[in-house]
């Protein structure tokens, strides 16, 4: 794939979620990081993460506004923006546009994703696919919860808890957009 001899752009900025990186190529997003406490930790982590060949700049400046507006509190699905899936298995993939399709204010069961996706019985394996996503929120892998409904594995800063937060979130401005 041609677009890999750019360089990867990154850009961080502050939201109620913490600060925010998003990394990306031409319309592409590759990559989504959030919860830093401090513009300083973003910039370390994606740093650490990502390598020397980060490009810092004012990548994508609608996303950036989508993305603030959302942890505001203001609904949005980003069905419409265009994700990287290169590397990533075929099941991966299914798994990652199935999860795009949760509705915000919406939970689903990892069980009940491996079902969507002709996998039934594939609960841990899409966990593992949740686990890995590197591009959450936009692909809102924080929908997806145990079989009790019980808030389970999520690897980004702050854990269950910013899970919560990010569903609490989303309950309040769907009831908003219903009122």
């Amino acid at each position: 794939m041609r677009h890999h001899s750019e360089p990867l752009n990154a850009t961080i900025f502050r939201t109620r979620l913490g600060w925010m990186t998003i990394f990306g190529r031409a319309e592409t997003l590759t990559r989504l990081h959030f919860g830093a406490t401090s513009q300083r930790e973003a910039r370390r982590r994606a740093e650490e993460e990502m390598g020397g060949d980060l490009c810092f700049t004012d990548w994508n400046p609608e996303l950036v506004m989508r993305l603030q507006r959302y942890a505001a509190g203001e609904g949005d699905d980003f069905r419409d923006v265009k994700v990287d899936t290169t590397g990533l298995t075929q099941f991966s993939r299914k798994v990652l546009t199935r999860c795009r399709k949760i509705p915000a204010g919406e939970t689903t069961t990892y069980g009940q994703l491996a079902e969507k996706v002709g996998s039934p019985g594939a609960a841990r394996a899409v966990g593992s696919v949740m686990s890995r996503n590197r591009i959450p929120i936009v692909i809102p892998c924080h929908r997806v919860v145990g079989s009790n409904g019980k808030l389970t594995g999520f690897t980004a800063p702050g854990g269950c808890d910013m899970k919560r937060r990010m569903l609490e979130l989303e309950a309040s401005c769907c009831e908003l957009a219903e009122a």
